[in-house]
Protein backbone atom coordinates (compact mmCIF):
# COMPACT_ATOMS: atom_id res chain seq x y z
CA UNK A 1 0.00 0.00 0.00
CA UNK A 2 1.40 3.50 -1.04
CA UNK A 3 1.94 5.85 1.60
CA UNK A 4 -0.01 8.83 1.93
CA UNK A 5 2.57 12.04 1.54
CA UNK A 6 1.45 14.95 3.47
CA UNK A 7 1.49 18.21 2.14
CA UNK A 8 4.24 20.84 4.19
CA UNK A 9 3.56 24.18 4.62
CA UNK A 10 7.34 25.60 3.55
CA UNK A 11 8.39 28.28 5.79
CA UNK A 12 11.38 31.28 5.47
CA UNK A 13 12.71 32.52 8.41
CA UNK A 14 14.48 35.76 8.77
CA UNK A 15 15.66 37.19 12.01
CA UNK A 16 18.73 38.89 13.10
CA UNK A 17 19.37 36.47 16.39
CA UNK A 18 20.10 33.09 15.46
CA UNK A 19 19.26 32.10 19.32
CA UNK A 20 16.12 32.81 18.41
CA UNK A 21 15.63 31.46 15.29
CA UNK A 22 17.29 28.44 16.83
CA UNK A 23 13.95 28.14 19.46
CA UNK A 24 11.46 28.95 16.41
CA UNK A 25 13.28 26.30 14.14
CA UNK A 26 12.88 23.55 17.34
CA UNK A 27 9.16 24.53 18.11
CA UNK A 28 8.39 24.40 13.78
CA UNK A 29 10.10 20.74 13.86
CA UNK A 30 8.04 19.24 16.06
CA UNK A 31 4.94 19.53 13.51
CA UNK A 32 5.35 17.01 10.98
CA UNK A 33 3.36 19.66 8.23
CA UNK A 34 5.63 22.20 8.74
CA UNK A 35 9.28 22.55 6.76
CA UNK A 36 11.69 25.68 6.83
CA UNK A 37 13.14 25.44 3.70
CA UNK A 38 15.58 28.84 4.39
CA UNK A 39 16.53 31.49 6.94
CA UNK A 40 18.19 34.50 6.78
CA UNK A 41 19.11 37.39 9.45
CA UNK A 42 18.69 40.62 6.97
CA UNK A 43 15.12 41.79 5.59
CA UNK A 44 17.68 42.71 2.26
CA UNK A 45 17.67 39.16 1.38
CA UNK A 46 14.20 37.99 1.88
CA UNK A 47 13.37 38.88 -1.67
CA UNK A 48 15.54 36.81 -3.14
CA UNK A 49 15.36 34.24 -0.31
CA UNK A 50 11.55 33.89 -1.48
CA UNK A 51 12.53 34.00 -5.39
CA UNK A 52 14.62 30.73 -4.79
CA UNK A 53 12.98 28.60 -1.97
CA UNK A 54 9.55 29.63 -3.03
CA UNK A 55 7.65 29.25 0.61
CA UNK A 56 4.58 29.33 1.80
CA UNK A 57 4.82 31.54 5.10
CA UNK A 58 7.48 34.14 5.71
CA UNK A 59 8.07 34.91 9.84
CA UNK A 60 9.54 37.93 9.42
CA UNK A 61 11.10 39.83 12.41
CA UNK A 62 10.12 43.24 12.60
CA UNK A 63 13.71 44.94 14.23
CA UNK A 64 16.94 44.00 12.27
CA UNK A 65 19.23 46.02 10.72
CA UNK A 66 20.09 47.35 7.39
CA UNK A 67 16.41 46.46 5.47
CA UNK A 68 13.78 45.73 8.70
CA UNK A 69 10.84 43.80 8.99
CA UNK A 70 8.55 46.35 7.76
CA UNK A 71 10.53 47.70 4.46
CA UNK A 72 10.87 43.68 3.54
CA UNK A 73 7.48 42.89 4.13
CA UNK A 74 6.41 45.83 1.82
CA UNK A 75 8.78 44.74 -0.91
CA UNK A 76 8.07 41.09 -0.77
CA UNK A 77 4.31 41.82 -0.91
CA UNK A 78 4.98 44.08 -3.90
CA UNK A 79 6.99 41.43 -5.75
CA UNK A 80 4.58 38.22 -4.48
CA UNK A 81 1.29 39.76 -4.02
CA UNK A 82 0.14 36.40 -2.80
CA UNK A 83 3.05 36.18 0.26
CA UNK A 84 1.89 35.51 3.29
CA UNK A 85 3.76 37.12 6.02
CA UNK A 86 3.85 36.83 9.61
CA UNK A 87 5.72 39.21 11.94
CA UNK A 88 7.45 38.46 14.78
CA UNK A 89 7.90 41.07 17.28
CA UNK A 90 8.24 42.54 20.75
CA UNK A 91 5.98 45.16 20.22
CA UNK A 92 2.36 45.20 21.85
CA UNK A 93 1.67 48.67 20.94
CA UNK A 94 -1.33 49.04 18.19
CA UNK A 95 0.74 51.69 16.46
CA UNK A 96 3.43 48.98 15.39
CA UNK A 97 0.25 46.47 14.16
CA UNK A 98 -1.49 48.41 12.09
CA UNK A 99 1.42 49.94 10.23
CA UNK A 100 2.34 46.61 9.65
CA UNK A 101 -0.40 45.54 8.57
CA UNK A 102 -1.24 48.24 6.42
CA UNK A 103 1.94 46.58 4.21
CA UNK A 104 0.62 43.06 3.67
CA UNK A 105 1.69 41.10 6.29
CA UNK A 106 -0.70 38.37 7.42
CA UNK A 107 -0.36 37.99 10.89
CA UNK A 108 1.34 39.69 14.02
CA UNK A 109 2.59 38.04 17.12
CA UNK A 110 4.64 38.59 20.04
CA UNK A 111 8.37 37.21 20.50
CA UNK A 112 7.09 36.01 24.18
CA UNK A 113 4.90 33.34 22.33
CA UNK A 114 4.53 30.16 23.63
CA UNK A 115 5.10 27.51 21.24
CA UNK A 116 1.24 26.61 21.04
CA UNK A 117 1.06 30.48 19.52
CA UNK A 118 3.26 29.98 16.95
CA UNK A 119 2.17 26.93 15.43
CA UNK A 120 -1.37 27.77 15.37
CA UNK A 121 -0.55 31.49 13.63
CA UNK A 122 1.72 29.27 11.33
CA UNK A 123 -0.91 26.97 10.41
CA UNK A 124 -3.51 29.77 10.48
CA UNK A 125 -1.44 31.84 7.98
CA UNK A 126 -0.77 29.09 5.91
CA UNK A 127 -3.95 28.69 5.28
CA UNK A 128 -4.88 31.72 4.22
CA UNK A 129 -6.19 33.04 7.53
CA UNK A 130 -4.64 36.47 9.65
CA UNK A 131 -3.86 36.06 12.96
CA UNK A 132 -2.83 38.46 15.58
CA UNK A 133 -1.45 37.75 18.64
CA UNK A 134 -4.45 37.63 21.50
CA UNK A 135 -2.96 40.22 23.53
CA UNK A 136 -2.08 42.89 20.54
CA UNK A 137 -5.77 42.13 19.62
CA UNK A 138 -7.19 43.42 22.60
CA UNK A 139 -4.76 46.57 22.77
CA UNK A 140 -6.22 46.78 18.87
CA UNK A 141 -9.69 46.79 19.79
CA UNK A 142 -9.60 48.59 23.12
CA UNK A 143 -7.99 51.81 20.94
CA UNK A 144 -10.63 51.56 17.97
CA UNK A 145 -13.25 51.20 20.41
CA UNK A 146 -11.73 54.79 22.11
CA UNK A 147 -11.81 56.36 18.68
CA UNK A 148 -14.98 55.10 18.18
CA UNK A 149 -15.98 56.67 21.05
CA UNK A 150 -14.61 60.36 20.67
CA UNK A 151 -11.41 59.49 22.77
CA UNK A 152 -9.20 62.16 21.14
CA UNK A 153 -11.77 63.54 18.62
CA UNK A 154 -9.47 62.12 15.60
CA UNK A 155 -12.36 59.79 14.25
CA UNK A 156 -16.04 60.11 13.56
CA UNK A 157 -17.60 57.26 15.14
CA UNK A 158 -18.50 55.14 11.81
CA UNK A 159 -15.23 54.98 10.66
CA UNK A 160 -13.48 52.26 12.34
CA UNK A 161 -16.99 50.13 12.53
CA UNK A 162 -17.69 50.25 15.92
CA UNK A 163 -20.40 51.83 18.25
CA UNK A 164 -22.18 51.62 21.36
CA UNK A 165 -24.82 48.43 21.51
CA UNK A 166 -26.35 46.45 23.78
CA UNK A 167 -24.27 43.41 25.79
CA UNK A 168 -26.06 40.38 25.23
CA UNK A 169 -25.13 37.14 25.30
CA UNK A 170 -25.29 35.21 21.57
CA UNK A 171 -27.12 32.28 23.60
CA UNK A 172 -28.96 31.85 20.07
CA UNK A 173 -25.76 30.24 17.91
CA UNK A 174 -23.10 29.39 21.28
CA UNK A 175 -23.23 27.21 24.16
CA UNK A 176 -22.54 29.00 27.83
CA UNK A 177 -19.25 27.84 27.82
CA UNK A 178 -18.58 28.91 24.14
CA UNK A 179 -19.46 32.23 24.94
CA UNK A 180 -17.57 31.99 28.17
CA UNK A 181 -14.63 31.49 25.75
CA UNK A 182 -15.56 34.23 23.43
CA UNK A 183 -15.46 36.83 26.28
CA UNK A 184 -11.61 35.57 27.24
CA UNK A 185 -10.81 35.51 23.60
CA UNK A 186 -11.58 39.35 23.34
CA UNK A 187 -9.95 39.61 26.91
CA UNK A 188 -6.63 38.62 25.23
CA UNK A 189 -6.46 35.34 26.82
CA UNK A 190 -4.43 32.26 24.91
CA UNK A 191 -5.51 29.08 24.80
CA UNK A 192 -3.40 28.43 27.74
CA UNK A 193 -5.00 31.07 29.77
CA UNK A 194 -8.44 30.02 28.99
CA UNK A 195 -7.91 26.75 29.62
CA UNK A 196 -6.74 28.18 33.43
CA UNK A 197 -9.27 30.21 33.90
CA UNK A 198 -12.05 27.64 33.11
CA UNK A 199 -10.11 24.67 34.10
CA UNK A 200 -10.67 23.05 31.29
CA UNK A 201 -7.95 21.48 29.35
CA UNK A 202 -5.81 23.19 26.35
CA UNK A 203 -7.74 20.75 23.45
CA UNK A 204 -10.81 21.35 25.26
CA UNK A 205 -9.99 24.83 24.58
CA UNK A 206 -8.90 24.49 20.98
CA UNK A 207 -12.50 22.65 20.46
CA UNK A 208 -14.39 25.07 21.40
CA UNK A 209 -12.30 27.95 19.68
CA UNK A 210 -13.39 25.51 16.57
CA UNK A 211 -17.04 25.15 16.94
CA UNK A 212 -16.84 29.01 17.46
CA UNK A 213 -15.43 29.82 14.68
CA UNK A 214 -17.38 27.23 12.50
CA UNK A 215 -20.90 28.77 14.54
CA UNK A 216 -20.05 32.38 13.40
CA UNK A 217 -18.72 31.58 9.70
CA UNK A 218 -15.13 33.31 10.28
CA UNK A 219 -11.51 32.83 9.59
CA UNK A 220 -9.89 33.47 12.56
CA UNK A 221 -10.18 34.25 16.23
CA UNK A 222 -9.41 38.09 15.25
CA UNK A 223 -12.42 37.75 13.05
CA UNK A 224 -14.45 36.09 15.71
CA UNK A 225 -13.61 38.88 18.11
CA UNK A 226 -13.98 41.89 16.07
CA UNK A 227 -17.80 40.36 14.91
CA UNK A 228 -18.74 39.47 18.40
CA UNK A 229 -17.97 43.30 19.93
CA UNK A 230 -19.57 45.06 16.89
CA UNK A 231 -23.22 42.80 17.75
CA UNK A 232 -22.68 43.54 20.85
CA UNK A 233 -22.02 39.57 22.14
CA UNK A 234 -18.89 40.64 24.58
CA UNK A 235 -17.69 43.17 27.03
CA UNK A 236 -14.61 45.29 26.09
CA UNK A 237 -12.89 45.65 29.78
Amino acid sequence: MQERVVEKIKLLLIDDHQLFREGVKRILAMEPGFEIVAEGDDGQYAVELVEKHEPDVVLMDINMPGVNGVEATKNLVNQYPDIKVLILSIHDDESYVTHVLKTGAAGYLLKEMDAEALIEAVKVVGAGGAYIHPKVTHNLINEYRRLATGGDGGEEEGEVGFKEVEYRKPLHILTRRECEVLQLMTDGYSNRMIGEALYISEKTVKNHVSNILQKMNVNDRTQAVVESIKKGWVKVR
